[in-house]
Parts: structure tokens; sequence; C-alpha cells
């Protein structure tokens, strides 16, 4: 009975520390290869992205831009993770990324360095983005570039839009304005 009790309380810790993690406990290195530590996020609703410079999406840029400037600041961030695993759409490095995505789309919102998303080895954010057991929220793959997760401003994952779906979607447009 002693060894079920123990069991019992070690699994329920188990859950609770699973459910507890968050955008928080992150660091990564920006696309100028700083450390950036996601707790400066604390307070803040952040929309992670992965993108892609050759991508038929990459005009995404822009509304992820649009957005940035009507709703980024004090309680709102966009951070950018360029990605080559989807159709190998980014072969850049990090220099020629920073240089199109400012150039081309005036983005002045967080780009992080080139991250690997699929496979072995992904980036521990999207590890925690995309399973359940790590976020304790929802699973979700990510299917394709441009698609993008929705973080509270506890650090908590609230949900994810489709790649096809604009930033500017209702979805995203109606979280920001929720208080």
């Amino acid at each position: 009975m002693k060894h079920l009790v123990l069991f019992i309380t070690l699994l329920f810790s188990m859950q609770i520390n699973g459910q507890t993690n968050k955008l928080h406990q992150f660091t990564a290195t920006t696309i100028d290869s700083k450390v950036f530590d996601f707790e400066s996020l604390k307070g803040k609703k952040v929309l992670i992205v992965n993108t892609a410079s050759e991508c038929a999406l990459t005009p995404q840029f822009k509304k992820l831009q649009e957005l940035y400037e009507e709703f980024g600041g004090d309680n709102f961030e966009i951070i950018g993770f360029p990605c080559n695993d989807f159709g190998e759409q980014e072969p850049a490095d990090n220099v020629e990324i920073a240089e199109f995505c400012t150039t081309k789309y005036g983005v002045t919102f967080q780009m992080m360095e080139k991250i690997s998303i699929k496979g072995e080895n992904p980036h521990p954010i999207y590890k925690w983005l995309t399973s359940s057991n790590e976020n304790g929220t929802l699973d979700a793959k990510v299917t394709w570039n441009f698609q993008k997760f929705m973080i509270d401003e506890n650090g908590e994952v609230v949900d994810f839009i489709p790649p096809i779906k604009s930033a500017k979607s209702d979805r995203i447009i109606n979280w920001l304005n929720e208080k």
C-alpha cells in the first residue's frame, strides 16, 4: 500500500509538472546571434511563426508586420523562426534571411536564428509547442511554413493557426482583442 501511495503521488506530481511548462522557461538565439530569454515576454501575448523566404506563403510576412505594427509592444510580440524543413524553402543563412526580411517586408518583430522543427532534433520550443506532454494543452503537428502558435500572457499555448490562414485572421484578431 505504501508503494502504491508513493507511485500515485509521483504520477500526480509528474502530471502537474508537465502542465506547468511555459514559454518563459526557454531561451533561443536571435538571428543576429544574441541570446533571447523568453522570460522577458511574461505578461504578453506571443505569436510564434515558422518562416521561409522562398515559399508561396512568404508574403505572409507583410500581414505579420502589419499585425505587429497594430498590436505589438507592451502587450504583444511576434517571434519568427526561419526553418528549412518544409520543401527546403529557406536555404539562406541567418544574415541573408535578416536582410531579406527587413529589405523586402520591413520586418521589425523579433526573428530568431534558423532552426529545425522536424526530425530527430527539433528546437526545444517547437518540441514544447507541438506536444501536449510538454505544453499541457494541445498536440499540433507543424504541417508547413507559416504555422502560427498563440501563447497567452502566462506563457501557455492557447491555439494554433494553420499555415494557409492569414496572421490577420479573425481568430488571431479576436484573441488579441480579448482582455
